[in-house]
C-alpha cells in the first residue's frame, strides 16, 4: 500500500521509498520502520499532512506516492 491511499487517523509502517525522490524523503524522516499517522488532507488531497517522529509534515500526493507501507492494526 502507498501513503497517498491512507485515510486521515490512520497509522503505518514505512516498508520502502522508491524513485528519485529518496535521499530528499528519508532526509524528512521518512525511513525504514518509521510509524507515520495521516493527519488530513488538503481539500483537493494535495498536500496531505502527517505526522512522523514527533512532527508534523506536509508532502505532495506525487512524493506520498512514492513510499510504500504497511497499515498497523
Amino acid at each position: 500500500m502507498r501513503l497517498h491511499e491512507l485515510r486521515p487517523g490512520t497509522k503505518a509502517i514505512v516498508l520502502d521509498i522508491e524513485g528519485s525522490l529518496k535521499s530528499k524523503l528519508l532526509s524528512m524522516g521518512l525511513t525504514r520502520g518509521a510509524e507515520v499517522r495521516v493527519v488530513r488532507n488538503a481539500p483537493l488531497k494535495d498536500p496531505m499532512e502527517v505526522e512522523i517522529r514527533g512532527y508534523k509534515l506536509s508532502i505532495r500526493r506525487a512524493e506520498a506516492e512514492k513510499v510504500v507501507v504497511k497499515v498497523k492494526a
